[in-house]
């Protein structure tokens, strides 16, 4: 009669010496994942795959506290909340171009929006006192950890009376009516067109920006524009629906005329 030994497979279980130093590059670097803390154990020697270092990290999950926390401050002041953001749209030749938007939160209206190649701390300071020079200044400005964000853009932000309030790290969602508005920019504009510059994505912008804050419904606006758009009524049996062209023909606004 035959013994069978099975022999297991996949990597050994690594030492604990390895594994405790895993932990602690974990806990003494609380932004760093598998790929970090294994790039630094291969400086050190350590003959060990990402996959293995992932499997030993801890989970972290949510804090549920701070998540609450969040969503009170968000519902009680969203009427004096304002947000600003930054995305990337690469142009024909495969430059990257910087747009930068302020929204409002109860509204979800944009209350600026510029396009750059080359954001610095000064452009956004310089975008900040053009937006708000002849509107009503919000409570509270929402922006993340980008180091656009440096602390002069924070200095200057109090200087406006405007108390600036940073997300946590990695966590989009603090700041997810921009996130929004960055997903249906895209969604509805930037995924049709091909961006030439500067000028084009400017041009383009303005006019979504305009059609977004008057014409176009929300969801959570109980189907209202940021802007607001009157009920328009049928006058008589000669007043028919016509279509009038919104973002290059993107898009389209409805409205009654009476028609020949």
């Amino acid at each position: 009669m035959h013994c069978f030994q099975f022999k297991k497979r996949g990597r050994e279980k690594i030492d604990k010496e390895t594994r405790n130093l895993i932990r602690q590059m974990s806990q003494e670097n609380p932004t760093w994942r598998a790929p970090r803390i294994h790039g630094e154990l291969l400086k050190l020697g350590y003959d060990v795959s990402e996959q293995t270092v992932s499997r030993y990290l801890s989970k972290k999950e949510p804090d549920v506290g701070k998540i609450k926390k969040w969503l009170a401050f968000l519902n009680n002041h969203r009427k004096g909340i304002a947000a600003m953001d930054f995305f990337i749209v690469p142009t024909l030749f495969f430059k990257r171009l910087y747009c930068f938007f302020i929204i409002h939160h109860d509204k979800r209206k944009i209350l600026h929006f510029n396009v750059t190649f080359h954001p610095t701390a000064d452009w956004v300071i310089q975008q900040l006192r053009r937006a708000f020079s002849m509107n009503l200044l919000p409570r509270y400005m929402i922006f993340d950890r980008d180091s656009i964000f440096s602390s002069l853009v924070k200095e200057t932000i109090k200087g406006m009376g405007i108390e600036p309030v940073r997300t946590s790290y990695r966590s989009p969602w603090q700041n997810g009516v921009a996130e929004r508005w960055i997903g249906s920019c895209r969604r509805e504009l930037l995924d049709h067109v091909i961006i030439l510059n500067r000028n084009h994505l400017y041009k383009l912008l303005e006019e979504y920006v305009e059609y977004y804050n008057k014409d176009r419904t929300h969801y959570s606006l109980d189907k209202e524009p940021p802007s607001g758009r009157p009920v328009l009524k049928r006058n008589s049996d000669e007043d028919n629906v016509i279509a009038l062209p919104r973002v290059s023909g993107l898009h389209h606004k409805y409205t009654w005329k009476k028609t020949a």
